[in-house]
């Protein structure tokens, strides 16, 4: 009975070259859909930064005219020659929000880095205890720190400084855990090698792990510079003087003194979300070019 069942079944015969071709077809139809949906969504996420932008050079008559001009008839420059000139000029926000920002990101990364090599590499009684007992404070909303940091900032004499937004930036508890993240990922074996060749945590540390971590130490940076870049609450609380001003607090500054010049509001809207713009496009590239490389090695 089994050698005639076997005898009657037939050999699947492989797929004829017209179902390939269907198929092929199939999965072509579906990467131009989820590309247009794509495309699609992200052109409702930029049109509103279009629109700022446009709204920056149009004159005063163009901004509510309906149908949307998205190109101006002529190019107004002058909502951007107020921002740029006069007493409250966004150049002195540009340098101290820049100051701040890389002071912190720089600080940040590498402190990071330090703490993260050691919560991942280094054995020690209690680690994991320690490291779980830090990561809980992230459960802690920043705004409940404002009245100590205030009080402690006030004593030390760093109250109405930039000090006092550059110091706490550059301690940040989801920089340590991201960073342990990707150390762990890296074979034990290389730091193992290492050791048997007579080399310190140190040697390790910047010769070996940091080198293979450019990917996420480049993620960490454009992260990092962005919150501190953004920042606002921070800068309300602990700066005072006007010549400290951050870009978030000189462009709030701006709207209050400015109420109706919607022409101004873009143009200083605009200076402000160039420098992230460019730092995301440079750290898109090194973030893309250390993946690949890391998948290419495996």
């Amino acid at each position: 009975m089994e050698k005639q069942i076997a005898a009657n079944a037939k050999p699947t015969a492989p797929h004829s070259p017209k179902v390939k071709v269907r198929m092929e077809s199939l999965s072509q139809i579906r990467k131009i859909i989820l590309t247009l949906l794509m495309s699609g969504f992200a052109l409702l996420m930029i049109m509103p930064f279009i629109w700022m932008i446009s709204t920056s050079f149009k004159s005063p008559a163009d901004v509510f005219t309906y149908p949307i001009q998205w190109i101006p008839s002529s190019l107004n420059w002058e909502h951007h020659i107020k921002v740029w000139s006069g007493a409250d000029t966004f150049a002195t926000y540009y340098l101290n929000s820049l100051k701040i920002s890389l002071i912190s990101t720089v600080g940040a990364v590498f402190l990071s880095a330090f703490a993260a090599y050691g919560f991942a590499r280094i054995q020690f009684k209690g680690r994991e205890t320690l490291f779980l007992i830090y990561l809980s404070m992230m459960m802690v909303p920043p705004q409940v720190l404002f009245v100590p940091k205030f009080l402690m900032f006030e004593w030390v004499g760093i109250y109405n400084t930039h000090w006092a937004l550059i110091l706490p930036g550059m301690f940040t508890i989801f920089g340590v855990f991201m960073l342990r993240q990707f150390f762990l990922s890296v074979p034990s074996e290389i730091s193992e090698a290492a050791f048997i060749d007579g080399a310190g945590h140190l040697r390790i540390f910047f010769r070996l792990i940091l080198p293979l971590a450019k990917p996420a130490l480049a993620t960490l940076a454009i992260i990092d510079f962005s919150w501190h870049w953004n920042d606002y609450e921070n800068a309300l609380v602990f700066l005072i003087d006007k010549d400290l001003y951050t870009v978030p607090l000189g462009l709030q500054n701006f709207i209050l003194e400015n109420n109706v010049d919607y022409n101004g509001m873009m143009a200083a809207a605009t200076a402000g979300i160039i420098p992230m713009i460019i730092i995301f496009l440079v750290g898109q590239h090194y973030i893309i070019q250390g993946v690949a490389g890391s998948a290419v090695k495996g």
